[in-house]
């Protein structure tokens, strides 16, 4: 049975000195971890028992006596040949030529020890990923079993949290979704030990009668769902440019790069410009709506001011209203100047309305 045997710089294993091209033996039946000379099947298994290093060598080697395994990781046999060195053992290590990593069996890997592929971390039998032993998916966090955390030991999806079992906590060991507190079962809590499935948000700072469902499933949820954000985006290899391929040489690696979108302030604002009177009432409608607290959220400001000019005939009323002194008394006097103050009110709400209506 042929293998690889792992040495320190000097070739030397368990203080004993071999040298390449000869034979060693023992008269006593092997035993793994006790007696015998141990080696490895795959060149890569090497390393989980010598450091990745320059002063770790490698050498072919083959047992030819009794060969015992207890893990079929690592063997053990009474008698070795030293067959011959290898060179450059950690690249070599690599089942697929695509890695630039060491001791990786998926494909286009730069971390190190990944069957997955395309990580730049290590250890990962998942796919994408910048962290350190997940077997989940695009993790930048360590040892992840789900999908996209940023978060450590997490089975759940999308969390920045750790020890999450929920999707998209920000906290940590909580079993419900969405929760910024610590050890919630419950969704979208703030606090610690919530149970409650469907809490009331704030709004505007203020409490509301309001659940989470409620906003999502509100016109004004898929309103602001369309508002231009600052955000990131994969860029596919496809897609990109070739001054964007010399910038980003991890595109070789994990198919792309990052690209982050910035939005300013008044590409936000003529957004909401254009958007239906109706759509605007939708978020200006909901509970506790603040302007300011809004502006300072979105850097949008609402406009509710509509100019209407008076005219020449609305003005000689208004003059004629306030200069008027016929009448027998004062109180008569007064309800003649509101009933022409009262028409021309009327008349300029109508003329705001059709304004309004009209944008």
């Amino acid at each position: 049975m042929k293998g690889y045997k792992a040495f320190n710089k000097d070739l030397m294993c368990r203080d004993m000195q071999y040298k390449i091209g000869e034979t060693y033996e023992l008269g006593e039946t092997p035993i793994c971890c006790k007696l015998g000379f141990h080696f490895c099947k795959s060149l890569a298994d090497c390393y989980n028992y010598y450091e990745m290093s320059e002063n770790t060598r490698i050498c072919e080697v083959e047992a030819l006596g009794k060969v015992v395994t207890d893990d079929e990781l690592r063997y053990c046999t009474n008698k070795i040949k030293i067959i011959k060195e290898i060179k450059n053992p950690r690249k070599k290590s690599n089942v697929s030529k695509s890695s630039l990593g060491y001791c990786n069996s998926g494909n286009r890997n730069s971390g190190d020890r990944n069957s997955g592929n395309r990580n730049s971390g290590n250890w990962n039998s998942g796919n994408r990923n910048s962290g350190d032993c997940n077997s989940g998916n695009f993790n930048s966090g360590d040892w992840n079993s789900g999908d996209f955390n940023s978060g450590d030991c997490n089975s759940g999806n999308n969390n920045s949290g750790n020890f999450n079992s929920g999707n998209c906590n920000s906290g940590d060991y909580n079993s419900g979704d969405w929760n910024s507190g610590d050890w919630n079962s419950g969704n979208r809590n703030s606090g610690v030990f919530n149970t409650n499935e469907r809490p009331t948000i704030k709004m505007f700072d203020k409490e509301s009668n309001w659940t989470d469902s409620d906003w999502y499933e509100s016109r004004a949820y898929r309103v602001m769902c369309n508002c231009p954000y600052t955000h990131s985006e994969v860029i596919g290899v496809s897609n990109m440019s070739e001054k964007e391929k010399e910038n980003h040489p991890e595109h070789k690696t994990i198919g792309g790069y990052i690209k982050t979108i910035i939005v300013q302030a008044e590409e936000k604002q003529m957004w909401w410009d254009k958007l239906s009177k109706d759509d605007k009432l939708a978020v200006m409608e909901l509970p506790n709506f603040d302007a300011d607290k809004f502006f300072q959220c979105t850097e949008i400001r609402v406009n509710n001011e509509v100019e209407v000019k008076i005219t020449d005939d609305e003005f000689e009323t208004l003059t004629n209203a306030l200069s008027y002194s016929e009448g027998e008394d004062e109180l008569s006097k007064a309800n003649y100047k509101l009933g022409y103050l009262t028409a021309l009110m009327n008349n300029l709400i109508d003329r705001v309305e059709k304004e309004i209506e009209n944008e």
